[in-house]
This record gives structure tokens, sequence and C-alpha cells, in this order.
């Protein structure tokens, strides 16, 4: 069965934004991002490279771990702003909004269901894993389906800005098992966890 892989960057503080919600790396974030963590990507995880990366880049592997991108109407209104209205056309993109009537982008799903059914109903169908993009607040509402952690951790602080989780996720606390990391020169870290039980 294919797993819910919240795959994310996050400061050493557990926050996945600034308070404004905008992107950490883009040109007004406040993180620089080294070059051994894009090489990190590009080698590791390329199909989560967005499409103007990855053409900048000449990155055209497929990729191993994802097929399949979720993200929430924040988080997709972030590249729209930019105008962008696919970033993964190399991936099966589904955007969940309740106020999104028509996808910018032929190739972009808008999904105004309950994201928990959509989520297993995903799991059942064959592919690569499912790949989390954000941002908090459908991690809060998926934070029971999620299978895998897969933080990009930076060497900073911010004091404040979006969680991980938003505020509106239930108290149900879990475990996870390190199931591998990689710690970079400029002290970025890539952790991965699996969830252990249920």
């Amino acid at each position: 069965m294919r797993r819910l892989v919240y795959y994310i960057a996050t400061t050493l503080d557990g926050f996945i934004a600034g308070p404004d919600g905008g992107d950490p790396t883009g040109s007004n974030g406040f993180w620089p991002i080294p070059e051994d963590y894009i090489q990190h990507l590009v080698a590791e995880y390329p199909e989560t490279l967005p499409a103007q990366a990855r053409q900048a880049l000449s990155v055209t592997a497929e990729g191993t771990h994802f097929d399949t991108v979720l993200e929430g109407r924040r988080s997709y209104e972030i590249g729209l702003a930019a105008g962008i209205t696919d970033a993964y056309p190399h991936l099966r993109h589904l955007v969940f909004s309740r106020t999104l009537t028509e996808s910018p982008a032929p190739a972009v799903e808008l999904v105004a269901d309950d994201p928990v059914a959509t989520v297993r109903e995903l799991k059942q169908q064959d592919g690569k894993d499912i790949w989390l993009l954000g941002g908090a607040e459908l991690a809060g509402s998926l934070y029971a389906e999620i299978d895998t952690l897969i933080l990009k951790v930076g060497p900073l602080t911010i004091g404040d800005g979006i969680p991980l989780f938003s505020r509106k996720a239930v108290f149900d606390p879990r475990t996870w098992a390190l199931a591998d990391h990689t710690v970079l020169k400029s002290g970025a870290a890539f952790l991965t966890y699996t969830r252990v039980g249920n």
C-alpha cells in the first residue's frame, strides 16, 4: 500500500514558514539555501523540485519516491502569486480547497472532499508514495494518516511562524522511529521517521 509522506522543510524550532506564511526559501525568505542542500535534493528527491528549478538545474530524473503531491490552498497560492499555476507538472497534483472553483492549470486537480477520505482512497491505488507538501492546515487534518515524516531541518530558528501542524490538529501523541538520516556540511539535516504502531 502507498504511504502518505509529510516531506517538509522546517526550522530547528519547528516552523515551516514565517508568520506571514510566505515561502521561507523564496526571494523574500529567511532561509538561504546552501549548495549542498540543492545537490542532495537533485540526487535523492528530484521529483520534489518544482518545474522551474528542474529546468534551471537540467534535472530530468523521474525520482523514486513520489508520483503524487498534495497541498492546501494557501500553499498553492504562494506559487500562484509568483505566476506559477502548476509547479509539479511531472507529478499528479491535488490541491485541497473549498473556495477555489476552477483550476488555474488543466493538470492540477482541485479537491473539495474530505482530505482523509481522499488520502485513504489514494493509498489503495497503485503507484509510488504520496507527498504531502503542506501546509500546516492540511497536515493537521491528515495527521492520523501520515505514515512517514521526512524533515528537511534547516540550521536556524525563527521564534514564531507557521508550525509543522496547525494549532487545529487534535492532541494525539505518536511515536516515530528514525529510519534514515543525512547531515550535510552546511548544517542542514534530512531526517526520515516512520510511524510506530497505529
